[in-house]
């Protein structure tokens, strides 16, 4: 229940309390409602003859109830339009009550389910106005921790955004489990970070908003399940789909719903789209400036040399100078209740290059692939191949072969920015535009103009163990494929309602000027084939990255 209620709202009104009288001048009128942290009434200042709303906090007395009394007051400190003004904190008989401007209207809760989602203009006006006021908050270093729809109220008559509820913010540094033990927030709308017990920081409350702008969108929260613990699971390490009803808001959806606290986006830069968006309709691709959660970018990457194929392998060869291999980055947090920690999983990809055999654990062929192997089919402008840097360059000769099937049909139109391609392998999915085929022996790549963007897709037979047995090997072998192979994580998960698993890890990268990489890989096993698709980039270019993850995976389409 938000701070200030709602007149007129679905919440149960409890008959006036006109007989009590808070600190010699509140008196408190009908109940607006009640939450596990205080209760909201209704009442009029008779000092100066205004309506207010009063909360009382439920916290108890002594120590505890002084505590709240500072964080109050430290909350009245913060002044922006969105956020409910804060008129007075006091005690009456040893209990704490935040006194508050009253707001006429109800809820984002309510109006969801009075008239159903937002679209994507209104949903990303709510973002806008939220951000302000968390923007606010986190400069005097107060955190929100429950940014629901019901903390947000829709001011009657103005459409102002108000959030509210400020009653369990806490002081940057303290976690979700009270001193209790009981659960401080609302799962569905609870960072991964927060559901481990870990220290809470202004990210969580971004991603408590990337799931908001999702229920605006839809009615509910991506994370809603049946239960307590299906809730901390899909929080965890479920999936993350970002609806479609996101639109164009996607890239801005999936920025804030990063699970590593570290690469989400922060205020400064989800302002940026979301202002853009409301100005001209559309979102500005995201840049490598780095937000108050997000790495610096490294330094700009040279062009790649001609003939030069990014296949991301570090495996020995005849050239003079090896090539390292990439790899991926830890991005899923193991779940406070749920499973203990869920181990690597590898999935065959083009980062770990690995042939049928590596799969099965023997180890990975060695020699630098420096040009599509005969028969490789390829479709559109090729991209030209070399061995590693250093080596003499190659021209790419272009090959044509049969496809083994006809390629199946897209399910749906590439979203803006990218195009449908039917790959001669046999199987469909969207790619950013400019991208460029290319091919080895085993796999399947677009590449952008830069070199910086790799899609591989691997299609091969299903092996024993599934998805995240494949994935485990492929990860046991990282450090000795992947130079300077860290943060790697292997978690299971589901796509298109089959199993599958995701690895990611980080690596030093090709040269010391493009610096390390990152890679999303996910592999999943379907009609007797596994299929493995995977997405690396600049540590410093995640959000574009995981953009082209989520779509690619979003639009695949495999063969018959």
């Amino acid at each position: 229940m938000g701070l200030t209620g709602s007149r007129g709202s679905s919440v149960p009104q409890d008959e006036p309390r006109n007989e009590v009288v808070i600190a010699g001048r509140y008196r408190l009128g009908k109940r607006l409602g009640r939450g596990g942290m205080g209760t909201v009434w209704q009442a009029s200042d008779e000092l100066l003859g205004r309506s207010v709303a009063v909360k009382e906090l439920h916290v108890g007395e002594g120590k505890r109830a002084a505590g709240a009394l500072r964080e109050a007051r430290t909350v009245a400190q913060i002044k922006h339009p969105h956020v409910v003004v804060v008129h007075d904190v006091v005690e009456d008989d040893g209990r704490p009550y935040i006194v508050m401007e009253l707001v006429e209207g109800g809820s984002l809760a309510d109006r969801l389910t009075a008239d159903g989602p937002l679209d994507a203009g209104e949903t990303a006006r709510v973002g806008l106005a939220l951000l302000g006021a968390l923007g606010a908050a986190h400069e005097r270093g107060v955190l929100h921790r429950d940014v629901k729809p019901a903390n947000v109220l829709m001011e009657a008559g103005t459409g102002r955004v108000v959030l509210t509820d400020f009653g369990i913010a806490r002081l940057a540094g303290s976690t979700t489990i009270s001193d209790t033990g009981a659960f401080v927030g609302s799962p569905e709308y609870t960072s991964p970070e927060r559901m481990q017990g870990a220290d809470a920081g202004p990210a969580s409350d971004l991603w408590s908003l990337g799931a908001l702008l999702c229920a605006a969108l839809t009615g509910e929260s991506p994370f809603h399940r049946d239960s307590l613990g299906g809730v901390l699971h899909a929080v965890v390490h479920d999936e993350i789909r970002p609806p479609a009803q996101a639109g164009p808001l996607t890239p801005l959806v999936r920025g804030l719903l990063e699970r590593d606290p570290g690469r989400r986006l922060g205020v400064a830069e989800a302002r940026r789209m979301l202002s853009a968006y409301v100005t001209t309709g559309s979102l500005p691709l995201l840049g490598d400036a780095p937000g108050p959660h997000r790495p610096a970018a490294p330094a700009p990457v040279a062009p790649a040399p001609a003939g030069y194929t990014p296949t991301e392998r570090a495996t020995a060869h005849t050239g003079p100078a090896p090539k390292p291999r990439a790899g991926l980055r830890v991005g899923l947090v193991a779940a406070l209740v749920l499973a203990a920690v869920i181990g690597s999983v590898a999935v065959t990809s083009f980062l770990s290059d690995r042939t049928d055999a590596d799969a099965e654990g023997r180890p990975a062929a060695q020699g630098e692939r420096t040009a599509p192997s005969p028969g490789a089919a390829a479709t559109g402008p090729q991209s030209p191949v070399v061995s590693a840097p250093g080596a003499a360059a190659t021209a790419t000769a272009t090959a044509t072969v049969t496809a083994p099937a006809p390629p199946p049909q897209p399910g749906r139109a590439a979203p803006a920015g990218y195009r449908t391609v039917a790959d001669p392998d046999g199987f469909a999915l969207a790619v950013p535009l400019g991208f460029q085929r290319t091919t080895d022996d085993q796999r399947v790549f677009y590449v952008s103009a830069d070199g910086a963007f790799r899609i591989g897709i691997k299609v091969r037979p299903a092996s024993p163990g599934g998805p995240i047995a494949a994935m485990r090997r492929s990860d046991a072998d990282g450090p000795s494929t992947n130079p300077g192979y860290r943060d790697h994580s292997v978690v299971p998960t589901t796509h298109d309602g089959l199993p599958a698993a995701l690895w990611e890890f980080t690596w030093n990268g090709f040269t010391a000027a493009e610096g390390a990489r990152h890679t999303y890989d996910l592999c999943w096993d379907e009609n007797g084939r596994m299929y493995d698709v995977w997405v690396s980039a600049p540590v410093g270019r995640l959000a574009q990255a995981r953009a082209h993850f989520d779509t690619a995976l979003d639009s695949f389409v495999p063969g018959a």
